[in-house]
């Protein structure tokens, strides 16, 4: 991971990517304009780690061209994220562990019907792996 700038290092961009469970917002660009989607992620071995659908929009713009935006902020005070660029790769293979990790992370552990449904279609799967990360971060907490 390389810090551009912002208030934060890299183990402080490190430890909120491991502490915030919100969806990581990616965006990709395609022969029809942007494209930003959200999706459940893992920060795991210097890389953003996602899971969806082998035939979602994004896996196809992602095949095409792998460089990404991607920002994980929440939406409610005290605002504070980071946000940044890297490279993506599809891994089919990684699919049957990365999509357990997530639902247990915004799920929790107990069995969910969501969670349920999600595994009922792993199958049909891929990992997002994201490196070569270049980050901002910032932080307004002193100002909320």
């Amino acid at each position: 991971m390389i810090p551009r700038s912002g208030p934060w290092t890299a183990a402080e961009i490190e430890e909120y990517l491991h502490d915030a469970v919100i969806p990581v917002r990616i965006a990709t660009i395609g022969s029809t304009g942007p494209l930003v989607q959200s999706l459940w992620f893992i920060y795991a071995d210097a890389a953003l780690w996602c899971a969806t659908q082998a035939d979602a929009v994004l896996v196809r713009r992602l095949r095409a061209d792998p460089r990404c935006g991607f920002e994980v902020a929440a939406d409610a005070p005290p605002y504070r994220g980071v946000r940044g660029r890297g490279r993506a790769s599809i891994e089919a293979e990684s699919a049957a562990t990365v999509l357990p990790r997530l639902i247990e992370r915004y799920l929790g552990s107990q069995p969910t019907e969501l969670g349920t449904w999600l595994l009922s279609r792993l199958d049909s799967e891929v990992a997002i792996r994201i490196t070569d990360l270049s980050v901002t971060s910032w932080d307004y907490t002193g100002r909320m």
